[in-house]
């Protein structure tokens, strides 16, 4: 199988971001605020929605499972209270849910949490229990920066994050750091404060003995991993002066990296550098980068193309990048897939 373990729902349908902009007006004017029951997306509208975008891709690019969360810009939990991103997470993670039950072969779901700048972590427990045990999620993205390119919360090796990575370890379920948009006009959303995010996130976890606390958690940092691959020189020299142990023993059997790497250089570094055992394949399709490499001729995200043309990894290898690693790190999904009999 292929299994892609970052995707996003950027193609949901309008009326989902109408109720959004008019839940966001109700933030000053209570009376313009909707009440979820008022968003009305059919079913049919939700195929469509899927068939003639991310459906098309996957079959086009030979790709058969997406793990399915939440468009990752519209999280934004720098908007409003909590409360607000309570019932936006809410009625987000139920469509990808509903998508999943639609075309249960090819989407499987995972959660954004209903993070609020300032909030007790712990307040996304109800929804990540509910996701996980009725929606049978396998996984969900945990934002490092819920107020949107500012950094006002602290590391994620910090134990303002343990109610959350607690849950997680009960749950065994794993977590993409994702941030959401950036509302700091210094850091463009997807050029700069996402592959921030992900260095940021490598070097908080580095620079910390939270796997100490919690031997079996695991993160994914998306986009290739940020910086880390290209500097790893520099991470395990950072290591040793602070006295760490090896990354390879330090971080590597909690941190994985996907191969949403947009050129075949990037990805032969990737390969290269990180053990194949710490990578697992993505694309991030319709998502940041849509357009087409004209240098290739095909689309920059279509990550397939490059781990096929991969002169570094074996037969093997690729099978590992491309299923075998996707079922060790998220059990749940190994587990659905032995369901239906895959």
């Amino acid at each position: 199988m292929i299994i892609d373990v970052h995707g996003h729902y950027t193609t949901a349908p309008k009326a989902l971001e109408a109720w959004r902009n008019r839940q966001i007006a109700g933030i000053q004017d209570p009376a313009l605020s909707p009440k979820p029951s008022e968003l009305k997306i059919s079913d049919d509208e939700l195929r469509e929605s899927i068939e003639t975008n991310q459906l098309a891709m996957m079959r086009a690019r030979g790709s058969d499972l997406t793990v399915f969360s939440p468009r990752a810009m519209f999280m934004a939990h720098h908007i409003g209270d909590f409360q607000v991103s309570a019932t936006w997470a809410a009625i987000c993670n139920e469509l990808c849910y509903r998508v999943s039950q639609l075309f249960p072969e090819s989407f499987i779901p995972a959660a954004m949490l209903p993070q609020s700048p300032g909030v007790d972590p712990a307040t996304c427990i109800p929804e990540m229990v509910k996701c996980v045990e009725q929606y049978g999620n396998v996984g969900i993205n945990l934002n490092p920066d819920p107020s949107g390119g500012h950094w006002t919360s602290p590391s994620l090796a910090d134990r303002h994050w343990y109610p959350i990575y607690e849950k997680m370890v009960e749950l065994d379920i794993p977590a993409m750091v994702h941030v959401s948009t950036s509302c700091n006009p210094c850091f463009h959303t997807t050029g700069a404060h996402y592959l921030n995010a992900d260095t940021t996130a490598f070097m908080q976890f580095l620079n910390s003995d939270l796997f100490k606390d919690f031997p079996t958690l695991r993160f994914l940092v998306p986009h290739g991993g940020g910086a880390a691959p290209y500097h790893w020189g520099r991470f395990r020299g950072l290591a040793q002066e602070m006295k760490k142990p090896p990354l390879s023993e330090h971080l590597l059997n909690n941190i994985y990296f996907d191969t949403c790497v947009y050129h075949q250089p990037g990805i032969d570094l990737l390969t290269k550098v990180i053990p194949v055992k710490n990578i697992l394949f993505a694309s991030e399709m319709i998502g940041a980068v849509r357009g087409i490499d004209p240098e290739s001729g095909h689309h920059y995200d279509d990550t397939k193309r490059y781990i096929e043309a991969s002169t570094q990894l074996t037969p093997e290898q690729k099978q590992q990048v491309y299923e075998g690693n996707a079922r060790r790190v998220f059990p749940r999904l190994d587990a659905a897939l032995k369901r239906q009999g895959r």
